[in-house]
């Protein structure tokens, strides 16, 4: 098999030994920490990383376009494949003496350099236009509060600039995933919060709504539905995996592969069950009508509306720092031998 950044590392003399038990395997230059991490915090951090403002968008994105019976398959067979492919991925953390902790390295291994950067390109990219969301998804939750309080809120451009600004200032001062442990309880709190109170105003909403005028068809030419369904479904798989597993991975204490999957249980369990429960109720208590945003289309009183958008924006800064910063260039290879991180 081709070789990959590993081995350019081990030629520099960046790559070290870990494990002091006799099963020590070689492992990449990051500046990231590795072996610290339980369990259970991993798999905290997965259950309020995917429980994030992107729910707010679920039921439109991937219930709308497929309807309940689509829906419902779609749902639950691409969690478990999605499960299963983790699962499977989980089992490779160490091949051959090597310690994988970035996806990239193992593509590279398996499939040679190209591969390597062909995944080094793919995975930024997915990432880097998963953070826009994130920032877009902010600034609409900080000018729908605004819009609560005032008839004649600033442009959204405002509200971007600063969630923006927010991000940056946490990044800088939570550089790398196990530094987040003391975030966790924060964002777990802010995660239930939300998802409680989001998911109490669309239940009522539901059931006062007109439910013999609910549309629950699907609308558009063939194409469009066609098009939409296919939408419909990379939203679902990208709602369950992130494509960062050996990355978080790579944290965990030993033995790294089943806490690994330990963590992916909790996420398939508690994590799943919110994001899919609010994607759901919010198709059922608005139809085919789910707007693209949920909180504005919520029937209850200003401060559950202002509660739901503030707490889904501060819970935001977490799972968005989760991904950047575990595929955070700066933390990895030859800067790290140069400048540290």
């Amino acid at each position: 098999m081709a070789s990959s950044s590993l081995d350019t590392e081990a030629g520099a003399g960046a790559q070290h030994k870990a494990g002091g038990d006799g099963s020590g395997y070689t492992t990449a230059a990051t500046a990231h920490a590795v072996d610290t991490d339980s369990w259970q915090q991993v798999g905290l951090l997965l259950v309020t990383g995917f429980n994030c403002a992107y729910v707010l968008s679920f039921s439109n994105l991937m219930m709308v376009p497929l309807g309940w019976g689509w829906g419902a398959a779609c749902l639950l067979l691409l969690a478990a494949a999605a499960w299963y492919a983790n699962w499977l991925l989980a089992g490779l953390h160490v091949v051959d003496g090597q310690r994988f902790i970035r996806y990239r390295d193992l593509m590279g291994f398996v499939f040679g350099r190209k591969m390597y950067y062909l995944t080094w390109f793919l995975q930024f990219t997915t990432l880097l236009l998963g953070s826009m969301g994130f920032i877009l998804l902010g600034g609409r939750a900080l000018k729908a509060i605004s819009a609560e309080f005032t008839q004649t809120p600033p442009r959204l451009q405002w509200f971007i600039a600063a969630t923006g600004f927010v991000y940056f200032a946490f990044a800088y001062f939570v550089p790398t995933i196990s530094a987040m442990r003391n975030w966790l309880a924060t964002s777990a709190a802010l995660t239930v919060t939300f998802d409680v109170a989001l998911l109490a105003v669309l239940v009522r909403d539901g059931r006062s709504n007109d439910r013999s005028g609910r549309d629950y068809s699907i609308h558009g030419t063939g194409a469009e539905k066609a098009f939409n369904a296919l939408g419909a479904v990379a939203a679902i798989l990208v709602c369950n995996t992130s494509g960062l597993l050996p990355e978080i991975q790579s944290t965990l204490r030993k033995p790294a592969v089943g806490n690994m999957r330990r963590a992916l249980a909790l996420q398939y369990t508690v994590g799943a069950a919110g994001y899919y429960g609010i994607s759901v109720a919010g198709y059922w208590a608005y139809g085919a009508a789910a707007s693209e945003y949920l909180p504005n289309q919520l029937s209850g009183p200003r401060w559950a509306s202002v509660l739901i958008n503030a707490t889904a924006f501060l819970q935001s800064i977490v799972s968005q720092h989760v991904r950047v910063i575990s595929n955070d260039p700066s933390c990895d290879g030859h800067y790290v031998r140069t400048h540290g991180c």
